[in-house]
């Protein structure tokens, strides 16, 4: 239950700004807001103040802000053309779809800042401590263990993890000494290493190399920041978040990175749960890095998603006047079945993690 409710609550924000951001800009180019709802489908509660019925639908998996003459056909005085969508400049039409996954981006610097500013930012400490051994590596068929601090290798002192990995890169594939503190004891291992090919994050093979199959120990201490570094520290993050994405994204279409990671509503809920279990700064931190994955994904150019029309947008502009509306329509009926393909293989994946 708690993970439902904290799944719900931060989806709700995360939709909310969304959707506020096409509201403020809309609001502040005159475009008359006909409706603002967080979710979609029937009415579970609403309130109309002016023009605006601000809703709760009963679907809460996104939102809408439905605007006054958002197409060409829909029935217009002449006298109120000035407060529609459609009849804008084809400039501020773009910046009010921007909008949503502008302030996505934004809502990851707040939370970002408030993270660094009030806890700190963390500092990763050098250590030769090891993290994780590779399972069938040298190093597990020679003893070498998680939380194993590496002193020596063949004598020769190892005050860095970047000395560990020269020393044991250069050993030209010949049984390498190793000095540990396990606990209270020292400990002197033999090792063999073995040729094999480093990788980044994604999987990808970069460069041959003698390896023991040993990471470093993830240790950091928190250091108190100014406030001026803590803002500066929540722009570089959101920078790396956003990044990151893209190229995920990449390496999902180039298969670097397998279709079956992919994680849905499910997968969300279930991190959600964990964050908030493990405090404020993880979920704050975890609910940063959903919603550059937010605006990331919405503004990539599929129709029906924000990019989509960002695309028809731009198509005007250098056009100097807009896309036909029958390949409008048909293009955004194909972007409603790729997505729709795309939320049911999450939800495929999620089922087959949960149950498999």
């Amino acid at each position: 239950m708690n993970t439902f409710i904290s799944f719900v609550v931060v989806l709700g924000l995360l939709v909310f700004v969304h959707e506020f951001g096409h509201f403020i800009w809309a609001k502040l180019f005159g475009v008359r807001v006909l409706k603002f709802s967080l979710g979609f489908g029937p009415k579970l509660a609403g309130k109309k103040y002016g023009d605006t019925e601000y809703l709760v639908s009963a679907f809460p998996l996104g939102g809408y802000v439905k605007m006054f003459g958002e197409g060409p056909d829909d029935e217009v005085d002449p006298a109120e053309k000035a407060y529609t969508f459609y009849f804008k400049p084809v400039w501020q039409r773009f910046i009010i779809v921007l909008g949503g996954p502008l302030f996505n981006i934004l809502l990851s610097v707040v939370l970002f800042f408030l993270v660094f500013a009030i806890s700190g930012m963390p500092q990763p400490v050098d250590t030769t401590k090891i993290g994780g051994v590779g399972e069938e590596s040298p190093a597990e068929k020679a003893g070498l263990k998680v939380d194993d601090v590496i002193l020596t290798i063949n004598g020769e002192e190892t005050k860095s993890w970047e000395t560990v990995a020269e020393l044991i890169a250069n050993s030209g594939g010949e049984q390498i000494t190793l000095t540990v503190s396990r606990g209270n004891e020292i400990l002197e291992i033999n090792a063999q290493p073995a040729l094999d090919k480093t990788k980044n994050i994604f999987g990808e093979e970069l460069e041959e190399r003698f390896m023991l199959g040993i990471m470093r120990a993830s240790d950091f201490v928190v250091e108190d920041v100014s406030i001026g570094k803590a803002l500066s520290a929540s722009f570089v993050q959101t920078w790396n978040f956003m990044y990151l994405t893209s190229v995920g994204i990449v390496k999902i279409i180039q298969k670097v990175i397998p279709a079956k990671e992919l994680g849905g509503p499910i997968l969300i809920a279930q991190m959600t749960g964990q964050s908030m279990r493990e405090g404020w700064i993880n979920l704050f931190y975890f609910i940063g890095l959903l919603s550059v994955n937010l605006g990331i994904l919405n503004l990539l150019p599929i129709p029906i998603l924000d990019g989509g029309h960002l695309l028809f947008f731009t198509i005007e502009a250098v056009m100097r006047k807009p896309l036909n509306t029958r390949i409008m329509e048909v293009m955004q009926q194909v972007g409603l079945v790729l997505l729709g393909s795309l939320m049911i293989f999450v939800f495929y994946n999620d089922l087959v993690r949960l149950f498999g």
